[in-house]
Parts: C-alpha cells; sequence; structure tokens
C-alpha cells in the first residue's frame, strides 16, 4: 500500500471515529440505534396525545391549504398497507384513518427508520409532518431527525416506538 492510501485509508478510520463517538454522547438515552426502537420498548409507555379534536379541526381547516405544513402528534386506526416505495428514499407506506372524513398517507423513511410491523386494523399513535396533498394530506417525519437538529417524530404500535 502506498503512503497516499495509507493516509487515506487513517483519515476515513479518524473520521468515522469521530462521527461514532460524537452520536454516541449526543443520542438519546433511551435510543437503541441497533433496532431503532426504544431500548425498553417491550414495556414503552403509551405516548400521550394531546387533544385529538383540536388537532383534527386544524387538519380540517387545512385540507384546502396546499401551503399546508405542520408537526401533529396523533391516533388512528390502519386501513390498508400499500406497497412500498422504492424510488429514492424507501418508504413504507399505509393509509391512517383518524376520524369518519379524515384517512391520511403515512409515508414512513426506511433508510433511516425500522420498519413499523402494522397490519390492517391495528390502532396506532404517530407523531409526524402532516403536508397537504390532493388527497387530503400525507404524514412523514415518522422518525428520528438523522442531523439531530430537532426532534424528529415516530409511530407507536405493539408497545413500541418507531423512529
Amino acid at each position: 500500500m502506498n503512503k497516499q492510501k495509507l493516509i487515506r485509508v487513517l483519515a476515513t478510520l479518524v473520521v468515522a471515529a469521530g462521527v461514532g463517538g460524537y452520536n454516541y454522547l449526543t443520542k438519546d438515552k433511551n435510543y437503541n440505534d441497533n433496532n431503532n426502537t426504544t431500548t425498553n420498548s417491550v414495556s414503552a409507555k403509551s405516548p400521550n396525545i394531546g387533544n385529538q379534536e383540536q388537532t383534527l379541526k386544524r387538519i380540517r381547516k387545512e385540507r384546502e391549504n396546499p401551503r399546508a405544513r405542520f408537526w401533529l402528534e396523533s391516533k388512528g386506526q390502519v386501513i390498508k398497507i400499500l406497497k412500498d416505495d422504492t424510488k429514492g428514499s424507501q418508504h413504507q407506506k399505509f393509509l391512517l384513518k383518524l376520524a369518519p372524513d379524515i384517512t391520511l398517507l403515512v409515508a414512513h423513511n426506511l433508510d433511516l427508520a425500522k420498519r413499523v410491523p402494522v397490519r390492517k386494523g391495528d390502532n396506532i399513535k404517530i407523531r409526524a409532518r402532516y403536508e397537504w396533498n390532493n388527497r387530503g394530506g400525507v404524514l412523514h417525519w415518522t422518525h428520528h431527525d438523522p442531523k439531530g437538529r430537532k426532534e424528529g417524530g415516530w409511530i407507536y404500535a405493539n408497545g413500541k416506538y418507531y423512529k
């Protein structure tokens, strides 16, 4: 191995060690990078969802606004499992009914978080970013922020967090 290659390999190792050390020191203490669920996922406490009626009211108000984008916490029932989106970033997709008149698409990024084992009929809780679309809206950012700048989102299903 020539000297330049050796220097590049060593520099790469130093950078990788630095990033790994930074991530270890700054990560959420309840977060386990091995499986993207909380470390005590089996006994994880169900999240307390705020005022569901207020959330539904805001969605109804914004469903005609193409610029609508906001964070929400809500609960609903999975009504249909859709085919994964495999173009670009991979996303698990399913439809979530929050109320009789509100059904949203959930787009859960599989490049950043573990697949959520949901089935039709499952009740889940979710923290996500709502964005308007012509079919009622989409919920995305259902995962941690890979850059650690904001809280990020999650899906709580079957007693576990997926983020």
